[in-house]
């Protein structure tokens, strides 16, 4: 059923309002917290998990880190991540190409019939439960150093830091009832048994109404705090992550909000998975930095269409130290030797959705985080996508970023008509960016019309992606763009040029 243009303004003024309720309670709870000590901009930087699943060694991300360093660091990319499972000298090794359970490498753990291990070897923990990394990819970690080596190698290079954790406590510490630090408690004490993510079985929850819960997340962010980490990305915190899984664990993500506090050290907070729900989405703005609002994206068109429909409906919690994240960019080499979902490739994204991802992602303000392997991912790719500082620069100082208009699936079966536009502003001269995207599969004209948005005069327009002038608009902007292809431009007004109403085109005003 499509709603009127009324209903569709009062579900939007609706929102709005319902933002602006919560926003002094928002205000509140950043200012009596770290959480707007970080990301005043929306973070950029690489994660392991696109290329290497859970796999990646020491030398491998120093290798990263060093290339990024070099290569990266100046146009912005600072935060270098290590993804999932660190504390496993080998995960998902027993899933073999040959016979593997729900997927080649998947790392979950084998189980006794009574739930505990089966190889408890396989988990590096201290005495109060609190995952290390396992030595054996990791040996700068040796000795109970934990990464703060690593993290200190990574802050020598000018970038920070960043692990990955799930949400709770590992299983083996609660098999082996391991004390909660600075509590005469256990972790049988804290557990919600057998409450592991739907899609990993390495850790239990923890019950928020119980005593030690908080001291146990206390516990392990200052161990991260004296590592030197710098960003947090929490998985198994809500949404699905393409499994019958739906939920949101608001207790846990205050709990985590009050152990970085607590920690005395700024930390990124990021959520996974996704698709976040968008009715917690003031509770998210009040605790985290970032939140996935997609499920796991690859390279195929189907998820970057998605992510118009998602990012759109998340424009209104755009803000600083707060960011709706539409997940990492699989550009060039991923899934190395199959793994984390083959076959082992150069990213599968034509071109032209090359350019519209990063269009989009730029006007929508997302978090950007690399998925590629930048050991052997081409130079052209990361020179044409990654160091256009004119596109970056959308990303990371734009305002009133929004959609115009989108005819899509959602709205329309004529699948050549499917196209969109979204605008935003520079608040440092109030030029507008203006972004074109052909959704449909055949080459088509674009065009914005400058009275969607009560905009007159003329404008100077400057091709960011190409980085030169184009020429001059007025009245509308046209392009021709390829199948699933995007432009974006920067409008510059024209001094002096008439404000003076121009009356529609019959043609426009012709019933469709």
């Amino acid at each position: 059923m499509k709603l009127s243009l009324i209903a569709r303004s009062a579900i939007v003024t609706s929102a709005i309002a319902l933002a602006a309720c919560s926003a002094t309670s928002m205000t509140e709870s950043k200012d009596s917290s770290l959480l707007n000590k970080v990301a005043e901009k929306p973070p950029m930087g690489w994660n392991s998990f696109d290329a290497y699943d859970s796999a990646i060694t020491e030398e491998e991300y120093r290798k990263t880190v060093d290339f990024m360093a070099e290569n990266l660091k100046e146009h912005g990319w600072e935060y270098a991540v290590i993804d999932y499972v660190w504390w496993n000298k080998d995960p998902g090794g027993w899933n073999t190409k040959e016979k593997h359970v729900r997927r080649y490498g998947h790392p979950n753990i084998r189980l006794n019939q009574d739930g505990s291990m089966k190889y408890p070897e396989f988990v590096t923990m201290d005495e109060y439960g609190r995952l290390l990394p396992a030595p054996e990819r990791f040996p700068s970690s040796a000795g109970g150093k934990g990464f703060k080596p690593l993290a200190d190698y990574v802050h020598s290079k000018g970038l920070k830091f960043g692990i990955h954790i799930m949400r709770g406590i590992h299983r083996h510490a609660y098999y082996e009832n391991k004390p909660v630090l600075g509590t005469n408690l256990t972790a049988k004490d804290i557990v919600k048994y057998e409450d592991n993510a739907a899609w990993m079985n390495n850790m239990f929850g923890v019950d928020i109404r119980n005593e030690g819960s908080q001291e146990y997340y206390d516990s392990i962010f200052k161990l991260y705090a004296e590592w030197g980490v710098d960003y947090i990305k929490a998985d198994d915190m809500m949404g699905n992550c393409g499994t019958p899984f739906f939920g949101y664990s608001a207790g846990e993500i205050e709990m985590m909000r009050k152990a970085i506090d607590n920690s005395g050290r700024p930390m990124v907070l990021s959520m996974s998975c996704g698709e976040a729900p968008i009715a917690h989405a003031n509770h998210l703005a009040k605790n985290v930095n970032m939140w996935r609002i997609s499920a796991d994206f690859w390279d195929k068109w189907k998820d970057l269409s998605r992510s118009f429909q998602l990012l759109d409906k998340w424009s209104p919690f755009i803000g600083e130290n707060t960011w709706p994240d539409a997940d990492m960019i699989p550009f060039g080499h991923i899934s190395l030797d199959g793994r984390p979902h083959g076959p082992d490739r150069m990213s599968k994204f034509t071109i032209p959705e090359h350019y519209t991802l990063m269009t989009l992602f730029s006007m929508g303000r997302s978090p950007l985080m690399i998925g590629a392997d930048l050991l052997s991912t081409p130079m052209e790719t990361i020179d044409t996508f990654f160091k256009n500082d004119e596109v970056l620069y959308v990303n990371q100082n734009s305002t009133n970023n929004r959609q115009v208009i989108r005819i899509d699936k959602e709205f329309s079966d004529k699948v050549d008509d499917y196209h969109a536009v979204w605008i935003a502003e520079d608040p440092a001269n109030g030029d507008y960016f203006v972004a074109l995207f052909n959704l449909s599969d055949k080459a088509k004209a674009v065009t914005f019309e400058f009275d969607m948005e009560d905009i007159r005069g003329s404008y100077k327009v400057r091709d960011l992606w190409q980085g030169k002038d184009i020429g001059e608009a007025t009245i509308k902007f046209t392009r021709e763009l390829p199948p699933h292809g995007a432009g974006l431009y920067r409008f510059s007004r024209i001094p002096g040029s008439s404000e003076a109403w121009i009356p529609p085109t019959r043609e426009k005003n012709q019933t469709q």
